[in-house]
């Protein structure tokens, strides 16, 4: 048996509270008394919990954007910014 070289890498997983589902979508929000209009917080949503989450902070006028994990992943490394 080979030593491990670290630990497994985690999987995302929902934001939703209680869940422990793979994360699937990345709901970008932000509290415009809190935050600059730039600043995106992002919270996780399996499939099951993405519409409840999304409601949860577009009744605040929170939600800005909603998109897949993989999307976030591949703007983040085009360097476009998760946001963007």
């Amino acid at each position: 048996m080979f030593p491990s070289a670290g630990p497994e890498p985690v999987s995302p997983i929902c934001s939703a509270k209680g869940c422990r589902a793979a994360a699937v979508w990345v709901l970008a929000w932000n509290n415009p008394k809190l935050h600059t209009p730039e600043r995106r917080k992002t919270w996780l949503a399996c499939e099951e919990h993405r519409e409840h989450l999304s409601q949860f902070l577009g009744v605040r006028g929170f939600l800005k954007d909603v998109v897949t994990l993989g999307e976030w992943e591949r703007r983040a490394q085009d360097g476009a910014g998760p946001g963007a």
